[in-house]
Protein backbone atom coordinates (compact mmCIF):
# COMPACT_ATOMS: atom_id res chain seq x y z
CA UNK A 1 0.00 0.00 0.00
CA UNK A 2 1.48 3.69 -0.66
CA UNK A 3 3.00 5.36 1.92
CA UNK A 4 0.22 8.07 1.89
CA UNK A 5 -2.59 5.78 2.48
CA UNK A 6 -3.06 5.10 6.29
CA UNK A 7 -5.98 2.21 7.55
CA UNK A 8 -7.29 2.96 4.50
CA UNK A 9 -7.68 6.86 4.80
CA UNK A 10 -5.70 9.10 1.92
CA UNK A 11 -3.52 10.95 4.68
CA UNK A 12 -2.63 14.04 2.07
CA UNK A 13 -6.10 14.53 1.52
CA UNK A 14 -7.20 14.84 5.60
CA UNK A 15 -4.13 16.51 6.19
CA UNK A 16 -3.72 19.29 3.13
CA UNK A 17 -7.44 19.26 1.71
CA UNK A 18 -9.88 18.59 3.90
CA UNK A 19 -8.52 21.54 6.49
CA UNK A 20 -9.03 24.31 3.23
CA UNK A 21 -12.21 22.32 2.45
CA UNK A 22 -13.59 23.46 5.47
CA UNK A 23 -12.24 26.74 5.87
CA UNK A 24 -13.64 27.96 2.11
CA UNK A 25 -17.27 26.33 3.99
CA UNK A 26 -16.78 28.64 6.42
CA UNK A 27 -16.00 31.46 4.73
CA UNK A 28 -19.04 30.96 2.23
CA UNK A 29 -21.19 30.76 4.73
CA UNK A 30 -19.80 33.59 7.17
CA UNK A 31 -20.09 36.34 3.50
CA UNK A 32 -23.52 35.18 3.32
CA UNK A 33 -24.11 35.52 6.71
CA UNK A 34 -22.46 38.87 7.12
CA UNK A 35 -23.97 40.08 3.64
CA UNK A 36 -27.75 39.25 5.63
CA UNK A 37 -26.44 41.13 8.63
CA UNK A 38 -26.09 44.34 7.15
CA UNK A 39 -28.62 43.93 4.32
CA UNK A 40 -30.90 45.60 7.38
CA UNK A 41 -28.75 47.88 8.07
CA UNK A 42 -30.23 51.35 5.80
CA UNK A 43 -28.18 53.73 5.05
CA UNK A 44 -29.05 57.61 5.90
CA UNK A 45 -28.73 59.11 2.55
CA UNK A 46 -30.83 56.17 0.89
CA UNK A 47 -28.75 55.69 -1.89
CA UNK A 48 -29.23 52.67 -3.65
CA UNK A 49 -26.73 50.41 -4.78
CA UNK A 50 -26.79 51.58 -8.67
CA UNK A 51 -26.35 55.50 -7.49
CA UNK A 52 -23.50 54.35 -5.05
CA UNK A 53 -22.04 52.55 -8.08
CA UNK A 54 -22.76 55.14 -10.43
CA UNK A 55 -21.30 57.78 -7.90
CA UNK A 56 -17.78 55.96 -7.94
CA UNK A 57 -17.81 55.68 -11.19
CA UNK A 58 -18.10 59.75 -11.94
CA UNK A 59 -15.76 60.59 -8.89
CA UNK A 60 -13.00 58.59 -11.44
CA UNK A 61 -14.23 59.78 -14.72
CA UNK A 62 -15.56 56.80 -16.23
CA UNK A 63 -18.61 57.47 -18.08
CA UNK A 64 -19.13 54.78 -20.58
CA UNK A 65 -20.13 52.35 -18.00
CA UNK A 66 -23.88 51.38 -17.74
CA UNK A 67 -25.29 49.72 -14.67
CA UNK A 68 -27.66 46.60 -15.19
CA UNK A 69 -29.90 44.42 -12.61
CA UNK A 70 -29.16 40.98 -12.87
CA UNK A 71 -31.65 38.18 -11.40
CA UNK A 72 -29.91 35.67 -8.44
CA UNK A 73 -28.57 36.15 -5.44
CA UNK A 74 -24.84 37.66 -4.78
CA UNK A 75 -24.63 37.88 -8.52
CA UNK A 76 -22.68 41.35 -8.64
CA UNK A 77 -20.39 41.47 -11.18
CA UNK A 78 -18.39 43.55 -13.70
CA UNK A 79 -18.56 42.39 -17.29
CA UNK A 80 -15.69 43.43 -19.02
CA UNK A 81 -16.17 42.87 -22.44
CA UNK A 82 -19.73 44.31 -22.64
CA UNK A 83 -19.02 47.37 -20.09
CA UNK A 84 -21.49 46.48 -17.83
CA UNK A 85 -21.82 46.33 -14.13
CA UNK A 86 -24.81 43.63 -12.74
CA UNK A 87 -25.90 44.33 -9.46
CA UNK A 88 -28.56 41.50 -7.84
CA UNK A 89 -31.07 41.42 -6.47
CA UNK A 90 -30.23 42.51 -3.37
CA UNK A 91 -28.27 45.19 -4.32
CA UNK A 92 -29.35 46.94 -7.66
CA UNK A 93 -32.22 49.19 -5.61
CA UNK A 94 -31.42 48.20 -1.88
CA UNK A 95 -30.27 50.85 0.12
CA UNK A 96 -28.39 48.63 2.86
CA UNK A 97 -24.65 49.06 3.66
CA UNK A 98 -23.98 45.88 2.03
CA UNK A 99 -25.68 46.66 -1.03
CA UNK A 100 -23.69 49.70 -1.14
CA UNK A 101 -19.86 47.81 -0.34
CA UNK A 102 -21.40 45.32 -2.56
CA UNK A 103 -21.84 47.86 -5.59
CA UNK A 104 -19.08 50.08 -5.17
CA UNK A 105 -16.70 46.92 -5.09
CA UNK A 106 -18.02 45.89 -8.41
CA UNK A 107 -17.34 49.78 -9.43
CA UNK A 108 -13.74 49.53 -7.81
CA UNK A 109 -13.07 46.46 -10.90
CA UNK A 110 -14.78 48.91 -13.47
CA UNK A 111 -12.46 51.58 -12.28
CA UNK A 112 -9.58 49.22 -12.32
CA UNK A 113 -10.28 48.22 -16.50
CA UNK A 114 -10.61 51.86 -17.34
CA UNK A 115 -7.15 52.75 -15.38
CA UNK A 116 -5.17 49.91 -16.66
CA UNK A 117 -4.48 48.23 -13.33
CA UNK A 118 -1.97 45.49 -14.46
CA UNK A 119 -3.42 42.85 -12.25
CA UNK A 120 -6.92 42.82 -14.02
CA UNK A 121 -5.44 42.76 -17.19
CA UNK A 122 -2.91 39.92 -16.48
CA UNK A 123 -6.30 38.02 -14.89
CA UNK A 124 -8.17 38.51 -18.23
CA UNK A 125 -5.21 37.38 -20.36
CA UNK A 126 -4.96 34.09 -18.49
CA UNK A 127 -8.45 33.49 -18.12
CA UNK A 128 -9.06 31.19 -21.49
CA UNK A 129 -5.37 29.48 -20.56
CA UNK A 130 -6.39 28.84 -16.88
CA UNK A 131 -9.54 27.20 -18.18
CA UNK A 132 -8.47 24.75 -20.76
CA UNK A 133 -5.49 23.96 -18.07
CA UNK A 134 -8.37 22.98 -15.04
CA UNK A 135 -9.94 20.85 -17.86
CA UNK A 136 -7.13 18.60 -18.65
CA UNK A 137 -5.50 17.98 -15.54
CA UNK A 138 -7.43 15.13 -14.17
CA UNK A 139 -7.52 13.73 -17.54
CA UNK A 140 -3.71 14.03 -18.21
CA UNK A 141 -3.41 12.53 -14.65
CA UNK A 142 -5.73 9.53 -15.11
CA UNK A 143 -3.62 8.99 -18.35
CA UNK A 144 -0.26 8.86 -17.01
CA UNK A 145 -1.72 6.45 -14.58
CA UNK A 146 -2.96 4.13 -17.04
CA UNK A 147 0.22 4.25 -19.46
CA UNK A 148 3.45 3.44 -17.71
CA UNK A 149 5.55 4.12 -20.61
CA UNK A 150 5.00 7.71 -20.45
CA UNK A 151 2.77 8.38 -17.67
CA UNK A 152 4.95 10.18 -15.41
CA UNK A 153 5.45 12.90 -18.41
CA UNK A 154 1.75 13.33 -18.62
CA UNK A 155 1.32 13.39 -15.03
CA UNK A 156 3.43 16.03 -14.86
CA UNK A 157 1.90 17.98 -17.61
CA UNK A 158 -1.62 17.16 -16.02
CA UNK A 159 -0.04 18.99 -12.58
CA UNK A 160 1.26 21.19 -14.63
CA UNK A 161 -1.96 22.21 -15.64
CA UNK A 162 -3.83 22.29 -12.52
CA UNK A 163 -1.20 24.67 -11.31
CA UNK A 164 -2.64 27.54 -13.52
CA UNK A 165 -5.59 27.84 -11.57
CA UNK A 166 -3.39 28.34 -8.64
CA UNK A 167 -1.58 31.13 -10.47
CA UNK A 168 -5.35 32.46 -11.24
CA UNK A 169 -6.30 32.47 -7.87
CA UNK A 170 -3.02 34.44 -6.80
CA UNK A 171 -3.83 37.02 -9.21
CA UNK A 172 -6.95 37.31 -8.50
CA UNK A 173 -6.27 38.05 -4.67
CA UNK A 174 -4.75 41.70 -4.99
CA UNK A 175 -7.50 42.43 -8.25
CA UNK A 176 -10.56 41.34 -5.06
CA UNK A 177 -8.10 43.17 -2.32
CA UNK A 178 -7.81 46.15 -4.46
CA UNK A 179 -11.30 47.04 -5.78
CA UNK A 180 -12.26 46.57 -2.29
CA UNK A 181 -9.92 49.28 -1.19
CA UNK A 182 -11.06 51.41 -3.97
CA UNK A 183 -14.89 50.63 -2.75
CA UNK A 184 -14.25 51.95 0.68
CA UNK A 185 -12.15 55.10 -0.15
CA UNK A 186 -15.00 55.88 -2.48
CA UNK A 187 -17.44 55.39 -0.19
CA UNK A 188 -15.22 57.60 2.69
CA UNK A 189 -14.68 60.04 0.21
CA UNK A 190 -17.77 60.65 -1.61
CA UNK A 191 -19.66 60.28 1.84
CA UNK A 192 -22.37 57.53 0.61
CA UNK A 193 -22.24 56.31 4.53
CA UNK A 194 -21.97 57.84 7.36
CA UNK A 195 -18.80 56.22 9.59
CA UNK A 196 -20.60 54.42 11.36
CA UNK A 197 -22.51 52.78 8.52
CA UNK A 198 -18.95 52.47 6.89
CA UNK A 199 -18.10 49.40 9.31
CA UNK A 200 -20.98 47.40 7.95
CA UNK A 201 -20.01 48.11 4.47
CA UNK A 202 -16.14 47.12 5.45
CA UNK A 203 -16.78 44.18 6.92
CA UNK A 204 -19.31 42.75 4.06
CA UNK A 205 -16.17 43.29 1.99
CA UNK A 206 -13.49 41.67 4.11
CA UNK A 207 -15.60 38.56 4.32
CA UNK A 208 -15.92 38.17 0.42
CA UNK A 209 -12.45 38.64 0.46
CA UNK A 210 -11.85 35.62 2.78
CA UNK A 211 -13.71 33.55 -0.05
CA UNK A 212 -10.87 34.56 -2.22
CA UNK A 213 -8.13 33.95 0.47
CA UNK A 214 -10.23 30.41 1.33
CA UNK A 215 -10.18 29.46 -2.50
CA UNK A 216 -6.13 30.07 -2.83
CA UNK A 217 -5.69 27.83 -0.12
CA UNK A 218 -7.92 25.05 -1.61
CA UNK A 219 -6.11 25.52 -4.45
CA UNK A 220 -2.65 25.01 -3.18
CA UNK A 221 -3.19 22.31 -1.07
CA UNK A 222 -4.57 20.21 -4.01
CA UNK A 223 -1.76 21.04 -5.56
CA UNK A 224 0.86 20.43 -2.99
CA UNK A 225 -1.77 16.86 -2.68
CA UNK A 226 -0.88 16.28 -6.15
CA UNK A 227 2.86 16.65 -5.85
CA UNK A 228 2.43 14.45 -2.96
CA UNK A 229 0.72 11.71 -4.87
CA UNK A 230 2.97 11.64 -7.75
CA UNK A 231 6.52 11.47 -5.59
CA UNK A 232 4.66 8.59 -3.56
CA UNK A 233 3.96 6.77 -7.02
CA UNK A 234 7.33 7.05 -7.93
CA UNK A 235 8.55 5.46 -4.85
CA UNK A 236 6.73 2.63 -4.77
CA UNK A 237 6.75 1.84 -8.84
Amino acid sequence: MPYYYYYGFDWTYLALVLPCLILSLWASSNVNSTFRKYSKQYSLRRLTGAEAAQRVLSANGVRDVRIEHVSGNLTDHYDPKSNVIRLSDQVYSSTSTAAIGVACHEAGHAVQYAEGYAPIKLRAAIIPVTNIGSRMALPLILLGLLFSSFGDTLIYLGIGCFSLSLVFQLVTLPVEFNASRRALQAIESGNLLTEEEQKGARKTLTAAALTYVAATAVSLAQLVRLLALFGGRRRND
